[in-house]
């Protein structure tokens, strides 16, 4: 029987109620297949749970920012479309009725697919279009997905809009409603597999997303919804789950396995907590990982509680693969015992995409091709992010400028607006390029791939040196006389490219001879030594504002200006009023590495 998505969702605000559902009408029955145990017959069922993650508003194997078929050097393919192609596959071997699809988020944000509907035609307006995620989604037939920190970048009214697209539930148990601590979105997921000759299979998918959300989507949640720690939620659910009958436990988490957390201490729960769910939580029989971005095949993890293992997987983002679980299930003593879990990849780049899914989204795609494709400038040189890491480049002072500009213009007539403004933009593409001649929108998106948005706060001096200190531990340290390999000099302690940052206005040195600390140097403002004591308005994205990548002093800055509007669309309307791109007008060199007083290049 179909679900009804506004009873469900009016009762699933009000009391949190998960989502129970029967299998498929009509589906054949699973066949419990039995074997001689000395006289007595044993049955058996196989169960196989699909599971992907950080499709991040990937339906096609594209680039919009190159405009062309995706292409990389380890030959990867991504795409709904693809995957499409390998559930069907599996659902043709194993028997639909004996597969679950799932996904661990990350699903709305991510493409200028998913932006444009977002934003440029929005699934929110009257009328609007159903979003081209959840048509392929509910096309391919996913079971529940869980909540993605990126679901909330565009508001809870769009994520609520998204939902009500889709035919599968979203599922957050730990994303809370602020008043009344209830769930706010579906906890879980119910699905009853009938077995001929047997009792049927109960397996439910708990759905986990990530603590972060609290501080990267801080003006689209706060006083709204909390986000308490995946160990918690889960050792609160799994237990209810299993008095309810559930005779399988899958976890759908947005957060990865490693048990770091890139906010420091600013939230008291784990980013990356499933492997401690699996270690800490009795009664999990596997768990789909995200966000984090990795390939993990299959990773065992032993319950300090109950000694079993718990199985997790971690398929690569984008759609570039997908992970399978093999559920092996033993009919015991008047119940279902799992016997055993193995999981595996598929690799999308194996398959050709389901021509159902390419001619479903097609219109949508073709708009968005030629939405990314306008000109709305020149560029008298061509400018990159090759070295953008570890030189001083000036597409990267753009960024700044454009920021700077906006903040000055918005501050006009307010106590702030005699205060230096300074900027801070990190290399976010290590390929970006915008080309001499015609400059595009996709060229512009390919500089600023997230939809982060601007805020203006006030720092003093010496909290803008810490800072820049704290940014140049992206740096390895290398001794001054040795040989200096730029694919090894960054990312130090894994720090990801988009947590180095530049600060615009300033000039220094970051001397990577140094130890962490100790690197900046020579650092002035105006052509003397910084005064400790200066305020200067920092524009900053919202991201690094509310605390990402756990940045000093900027999170608990006074906030004196925010607005909505992403800053990729502002670097768009500075190019369109401008005409020309011409680095003459916003390009300085503010920034060198050294050894030892000694320019590294």
């Amino acid at each position: 029987m179909p679900l009804n998505r506004r009873k469900f969702l009016k009762k699933s605000a009000v009391t949190g109620a998960g989502v129970a559902l029967a299998g498929a009408v009509g589906a054949p029955a699973a066949q419990a297949v039995e074997a001689r145990k000395g006289h007595r017959p044993v049955k058996r069922y196989a169960l196989t749970v699909m599971g992907t993650t950080d499709l991040h508003g990937h339906v096609f194997n594209w680039d919009y920012f190159k405009d062309a078929e995706y292409a990389d050097a380890a030959g990867n393919a991504q795409g709904l479309a693809r995957i499409s192609t390998l559930v069907n596959a599996i659902r043709k071997e194993k028997g639909r009725a004996n597969t679950l699809l799932l996904d661990a988020g990350d699903t709305i944000q991510g493409t200028p697919l998913t932006y444009y509907y977002a934003k440029v035609d929005p699934i929110t307006a009257k009328g609007g279009p159903v979003h081209p995620m959840a048509q392929a989604m509910n096309a391919i037939g996913y079971d529940a997905v869980a909540l993605g920190n990126h679901e909330f970048n565009y508001g809870i009214e769009t994520l609520r809009k998204f939902e009500s697209q889709c035919d599968f539930p979203l599922l957050g148990a730990n994303a809370l409603d602020a008043k009344t601590l209830k769930p706010a979105f579906p906890p879980y997921f119910m699905k009853t597999f009938r077995v001929h000759g047997a009792p049927p299979v109960k397996v439910a998918v708990l759905g986990l997303t990530n603590p972060g959300i609290a501080i990267w989507d801080k003006a689209y949640v706060q006083g709204k919804l909390t986000f308490p720690g995946l160990e918690e939620q889960a050792a609160k659910w799994v237990p209810k789950l299993r008095s309810m009958g559930a005779d399988v436990v899958v976890v759908s988490a947005h957060s990865g396995a490693s048990g770091t957390s890139s906010y420091g201490d600013q939230v008291p729960y784990v980013e990356n907590s499933a492997a401690l769910v699996a270690q800490q939580v009795p009664g999990i029989d596997a768990i789909l990982v995200g966000h984090a971005h990795l390939e993990i095949p299959e990773l065992r993890v032993t319950n300090a509680a109950s000694g079993k293992t718990v199985v997790l997987s971690e398929p690569l983002a984008f759609a570039e693969r997908m992970s399978v679980f093999d559920f092996q299930l033993v009919f015991e003593r008047g119940c279902w015992r799992v016997e055993s879990v193995a999981a595996s990849v598929r690799n999308t780049n194996a398959v050709a995409d389901d021509p159902r899914i390419t001619r479903l989204l097609k219109d949508e795609h073709d708009v968005v091709v030629a939405y990314v494709n306008q000109v709305v400038g020149s560029a008298t040189e061509t400018l990159t992010t090759v070295e953008a890491r570890y030189k001083d480049a000036p597409i990267i002072d753009l960024i700044t400028k454009v920021q700077e500009d906006v903040v000055r213009a918005a501050l006009v007539g307010t106590q702030y607006a005699s205060l230096p403004v300074i900027a801070q933009a990190s290399p976010f593409s290590r390929t970006s390029e915008i080309p001499a001649g015609d400059v595009t929108i996709r060229d512009l998106s390919s500089l600023y791939v997230y939809d982060n948005t601007l805020v203006a706060k006030v720092l003093t001096g010496a909290q803008v040196r810490a800072y820049l200190e704290y940014s140049a531990n992206y740096f390895v340290r290398t001794p001054a006389g040795a040989v200096v390999d730029t694919e090894k000099l960054t990312n130090a302690n894994n720090r990801p490219d988009y947590n180095y940052d530049y600060v615009s206005g300033l000039r220094y040195d970051i001397d990577i001879a140094q130890a962490e600390g100790s690197r900046i140097k020579n650092l002035t403002y105006g052509g003397a030594p910084l005064d400790d004591a200066q305020r200067f308005v920092f524009a900053v994205n919202n991201y690094r504002a509310n605390g990402g990548g756990a940045f000093p002093f900027v999170a608990s800055a006074p906030e004196v200006w925010s607005e909505s509007t992403e800053i990729r669309t502002r670097i768009a309307e500075w190019v369109t009023a401008k005409g020309s791109l011409d680095p003459a007008e916003f390009a300085s060199v503010d920034w060198k590495l050294t050894r030892e007083g000694t320019p590294v290049f």
